[in-house]
């Protein structure tokens, strides 16, 4: 075994509206081993004043590294979520993302289908992302980084769809980063899920879903961007750790919560599993 991990995916300062920075400070705090950075590209008054935890990629990735240096975490990857099935968008930012992780020493990049355009068949989107994909694998082969698919979105809200991108392409950096709240939000059994992807595993979003949120939502959507804190929710862990202890990489749960309350309560109940 290869071990698993615990991370904080950024999301749980967005409530309190503090910049990049002072997140990798709580997430250090808190007791995480590694944090998931959300990119973005350009400047936008909002991030410069420090109202939210995504960070440019204008930004030097050195500046991060060493910030995270500083308070002893790691990242184990970065998020970059953009429409696959929109090349003229996709394809660079994900490949500045993944330049951008190189550099950062994170070696996932996590993204998922995206919102598909609104004048395409599935037939059109699925040839679009294949020549998203094929750029993008090309990238990433040479900067050994791994690009992790998400279930969301329409077609990767079930297996068969979520197979079907994936072997779009053939290339060693192409895998799976499984959120198991959007699978279980989509109506699907998350650990017969995860079991079936296991082999391409190389990242984990550790999303729990709140019984309220499930009888509110499961089988509506296709996913939520965060969920409650870990152990609180549906999301049987003993279980999901369970299916991935025989993975041969190493994995990272990374957290994905809204509150700094969640985000250390999830980290105590992971805790106690490992």
């Amino acid at each position: 075994m290869a071990g698993i991990a615990i991370g904080a995916n950024m999301e749980f300062i967005r409530r309190e509206e503090k910049p990049f920075a002072w997140g990798v400070a709580k997430a250090a705090e808190l007791g995480f081993e590694y944090i998931e950075p959300m990119v973005h590209w350009g400047r936008e008054l909002m991030s410069e004043a420090g109202y939210y935890h995504t960070v440019s990629m204008y930004e030097d990735p050195l500046w991060v590294r060493e910030l995270c240096e500083k308070h002893g975490v790691k990242c184990s990857g970065i998020q970059a979520h953009n429409p696959l099935a929109q090349p003229d968008i996709s394809v660079n930012y994900i490949s500045l993302a993944i330049r951008f992780a190189s550099h950062l020493g994170a070696p996932v990049v996590s993204t998922d289908e995206g919102i598909k355009p609104d004048f395409t068949d599935e037939e059109t989107d699925h040839i679009l992302m294949k020549y998203t994909l094929t750029k993008l694998t090309r990238v990433a082969e040479r900067h050994g980084i791994l690009i992790g698919l998400e279930p969301h979105q329409i077609y990767s809200q079930r297996p068969a769809g979520l197979d079907r991108i994936c072997e779009l392409v053939k290339s060693p950096s192409l895998g799976i980063n499984f959120d198991t709240g959007n699978a279980y939000l989509a109506g699907q059994d998350p650990y017969t899920w995860l079991a079936h992807v296991r082999d391409r595993l190389v990242h984990v979003h550790a999303k729990d879903i709140s019984v309220q949120h499930s009888e509110a939502e499961r089988g509506k959507v296709t996913g939520t961007p965060v969920g409650c804190a870990c152990g609180e929710g549906v999301i049987d862990w003993k279980e999901i750790v369970k299916i991935i202890k025989p993975v041969e990489r190493p994995i990272v749960l990374s957290v994905e919560c809204g509150t700094v309350d969640q985000a250390a309560a999830s980290l105590d109940h992971l805790r106690g599993l490992l």
